[in-house]
């Protein structure tokens, strides 16, 4: 089902396009009943239940032009989308739109769209490109890492007959009060807790440093302001804390009973041979990526493409968008990553940004270019193919997604999307990878052994 808009493109200066777009007839009433029965909802009407008046009822009541304003007003966006789709274009920036007059009756909508596109690029030579290619490695501090975190899951903790430092764990029993009083959550028996942790309120951890077994001693504290408890956050509590036991962690020796004791092997080096495969394999994947890249890169170098500054400007806000969007999914707020970023506001960081947006462009304008100079049209076998994954993880056929793409107007911006991976797996595979020098050891370093497979999945490590 085609977008239900119409329209035309003017090619205007600095990569920018005018989109004037018309809506027939049709669709504009169709999107004005839908909007009178919606608004019909709530209307009481002489005559009618509730929510089942008549759009054209309901028309009479309002008036014409107000349900045919808010038409307009809710069925912007969905024609918006329709237009760049029929257009043809990839949008960058905010647009300015002029928003035309209101239809008469039985008559289409117009309106018109200014926006930036992406740029386009005159290919170059984009085939059998010399693109260094690093060989997959076992980084030797990564291989002596996953020692390191072999140890830690067989370490042992033993009674110590000495003061608790760092480090150590102590066993112990609590009380807190607050004003005096005990409070809910504040008593524990028997807890084991791991000094230098910071699983407790700042400041509980640091005053049992010192501690021996079968000392008792007073700990004030004070919940963080934004501790999840309301009624404690902000709070002084006073904690009586009996330590009963003081436990140091003894990591096993580096040495073949470590192979054998926690991986099975005979010998120290063959854990490490293997430890040093599985990272080379998991590397082997990076390294694809990187070559890919630097290929998109090097073809990027031999094309022509001119990005215009208010361009690479309105791409480069994309990003921070976007950026900050990722963000707040984490829960860090823009004002937070200034201050650590240490700028001193977003327009700096667009700014910043602004090489980036600028090769971004230029790599998308290639890959377009490379998509039809190689005529690269995904078949619905291929689509297919390529939503046999999601549709797995979903439970349901590839067919039922790929109806799902065409009745949200989707089908074609995911055949394009798949086309540019496409066309980006092309060049990878036609460039002639040249062997990058292994990097030298630093000073002081063993050289480093030869890069071996890595095995499929993680290696194993402490939790």
């Amino acid at each position: 089902m085609a977008p239900a808009v119409k329209t035309s493109v003017t090619p205007l200066e600095d990569s920018r396009v005018r989109v004037e777009a018309e809506v027939p007839p049709e669709e504009v009433e169709r999107r004005l009943e839908r909007t009178a029965r919606e608004l019909g909802r709530d209307l009481r009407v002489p005559g009618f239940r509730k929510g089942k008046v008549p759009a054209p009822v309901v028309m009479r009541r309002i008036g014409r032009e107000a349900v045919l304003e808010e038409t307009v007003r809710s069925s912007l966006g969905a024609w918006y989308s329709d237009a760049l789709d029929a257009a043809g274009i990839v949008p960058v920036g905010e647009p300015k739109l002029d928003l035309g007059d209101s239809p008469g009756d039985g008559g289409a909508y117009t309106f018109s769209i200014e926006i930036g596109v992406r740029p386009t690029a005159k290919l170059g030579r984009y085939k059998g490109l010399e693109v260094p290619r690093r060989a997959p490695r076992a980084d030797p501090a990564a291989v002596e890492a996953e020692i390191d975190a072999l140890r830690e899951r067989l370490a042992k903790l033993d009674t110590a007959e000495r003061a608790a430092g760092e480090g150590d764990f102590v066993v112990m029993d609590y009380l807190g009060r607050l004003d005096g009083e005990p409070f809910a959550g504040g008593e524990g028996q028997d807890q084991l807790l791991e000094l230098g942790s910071g699983r407790l309120i700042p400041g509980f951890e640091e005053q049992l440093t010192g501690a021996r077994a079968g000392d008792a001693r007073e700990v004030s504290a004070t919940f963080p302001e934004d501790y999840n408890a309301a009624h404690l956050a902000g709070r002084e509590a006073v904690f009586a804390v009996t330590v009963k036991e003081v436990k140091e962690k003894v990591l096993p020796e580096v040495n073949d009973d470590l192979a054998v004791d926690g991986a099975g092997f005979d010998t120290l080096e063959e854990l490490k041979e293997d430890i040093a495969s599985k990272l080379s394999d998991r590397d082997e994947a990076t390294v694809a990526a990187e070559f890919r890249a630097s290929v998109l890169d090097a073809v990027v170098e031999e094309a022509e493409v001119e990005v215009p500054e208010e361009l690479a400007h309105a791409r480069a806000h994309e990003m921070w968008e976007q950026m900050s969007r990722t963000m707040a999914r984490q829960g860090i707020t823009p004002e937070t990553y200034l201050r650590i970023s240490g700028k001193e506001s977003e327009e700096e960081l667009v700014h910043e940004a602004v090489p980036d947006a600028v090769q971004a462009l230029k790599r998308e304008a290639v890959l377009a270019a490379v998509v039809e100079a190689e005529q690269i049209a995904p078949t619905e076998e291929e689509i297919l193919h390529e939503l046999e994954h999601p549709a797995e993880h979903e439970g349901v056929k590839p067919e039922k997604l790929l109806d799902r793409l065409r009745s949200a107007h989707q089908l074609d911006s995911f055949a394009a999307e798949l086309a540019v991976n496409r066309a980006a797996e092309l060049l990878a595979e036609e460039a002639v990878p040249v062997a990058m020098p292994e990097p030298e050891p630093a000073a002081g370093e063993d050289p480093e052994p030869p890069a071996q497979d890595e095995p499929e999945g993680e290696v194993e490590s402490v939790p």
